[in-house]
């Protein structure tokens, strides 16, 4: 029991994992070029409503394999064997995103369910090797997965919207199993360590789309002073957010607790949208193509969603006497309230937004770090 505690301490994420996460940059790119979709000055509430119907089943198949590999994977040939074979469901789903997704509706479906399929297999080819609580874990997750599964694939008997209705029912089932059977998975608590670390990896991917938007910006016109300090503002609210979320991760929490993980899981789904919807909102930004007031409260909404995502997540795994206080919380809204009502009564130009959110950026990184 010693010998297992301490593999499980010692957890570390494999090469294969880190090449898993590199096919879904394509997928997280393709779900954040749809914010990109602009008519009369606004993004369609159709297309962020797509945004957010492309991006969960990203990021839940994702995050169904590295909960799997958190609890139960081993780097060990049965084990690579699945994860390869996940990774052929991943090309299938990735190629099918579209904003049109009744012609790639069938390859998508496919890809979909033979990644959370493969998950709910490995569940139940390891229960039988595990004992006491992390057996009932195993069961259970391997088990009640179907259950969404089986809704999902029902969608392919109907037409229309009611096929979409059908199939992310299946999905939201999925996504909730794990909080119904909490019961259990607080019996067999998740590596904390390397559930972090694995959440941080893809936050990298999201952070890199942030910065393909500051090489759009810099290769969709004649460089003017304008445009370099847009794009050097943009550069150093990136490296803000990059210090402010790693200093959290690398020296503010508290890595030795046991939990079921369900607040970093279930709070970086909100951490992700946001960042995606800031990478775009980037490129919005400086070519101009919304009505000013949309741009503001599309960014800044953005920012309020990262801030409190993030906050929420860090502040539960946060050692308790570095734990923020009511009186930070009202301090950051306060600044951002401030930069978007000076927005709302005196236009200014794109640079002075995103100096703005940097300056943001910066204090909720000292502030927090």
């Amino acid at each position: 029991m010693k010998q297992k505690f301490n593999a499980l301490i010692e957890k570390k994420v494999t090469w294969l994992e880190l090449f898993y996460d590199l096919l879904f940059v394509a997928a997280v790119s393709k779900a954040s070029h749809v914010l990109l979709h602009v008519d009369d000055g606004i993004i369609p509430t159709e297309y962020l409503l797509k945004f957010v119907l492309i991006f969960v089943p990203i990021w839940w198949a994702w995050v169904g394999q590295s909960l799997f590999v958190n609890r139960y994977g081993q780097d060990i040939l049965s084990h690579r064997v699945f994860l390869i074979l996940q990774l052929f469901f991943v090309l299938i789903m990735t190629a099918s995103l579209s904003v049109d997704f009744d012609q790639y509706y069938v390859p998508f479906l496919i890809g979909y369910i033979g990644l959370r399929a493969m998950t709910a297999i490995q569940y139940l080819s390891v229960h039988k090797k595990e004992d006491a609580h992390r057996r009932d874990t195993a069961r259970y997750l391997g088990s009640r997965f179907w259950i969404g599964l089986a809704i999902s694939a029902l969608s392919l008997f109907f037409d229309s919207w009611i096929r979409y209705a059908v199939l992310y029912t299946g999905i939201i089932v999925d996504i909730l199993l794990p909080l119904i059977g909490r019961k259990f998975l607080v019996k067999s608590p998740i590596n904390t360590h390397h559930l972090l670390e694995r959440f941080s990896l893809f936050t990298l991917i999201l952070l890199g789309e942030s910065v393909i938007s500051i090489l759009a910006v810099l290769q969709s016109s004649a460089w003017t002073w304008e445009s370099i300090l847009f794009a050097a503002l943009t550069f150093m609210l990136i490296i803000a957010m990059w210090w402010q979320y790693f200093d959290n991760v690398e020296k503010k929490v508290n890595k030795a607790l046991e939990t079921a993980g369900q607040t970093i899981i279930y709070g970086h789904l909100f951490i992700y949208l946001s960042m995606c919807m800031i990478a775009a909102s980037i490129q919005l930004l400086f070519l101009q193509q919304v009505s000013y007031a949309f741009m503001l409260f599309f960014i800044f909404g953005s920012v309020l969603l990262y801030f409190f995502s993030t906050t929420l997540v860090f502040h539960k795994y946060r050692h308790i006497d570095q734990r923020l206080g009511v009186q930070h919380l009202i301090f950051m809204l306060g600044l951002l309230c401030l930069f978007l009502l000076l927005n709302l009564f005196v236009v200014v130009p794109n640079y002075v937004i995103i100096g703005e959110l940097m300056v943001f950026f910066a204090v909720y990184t000292k502030v927090t770090t």
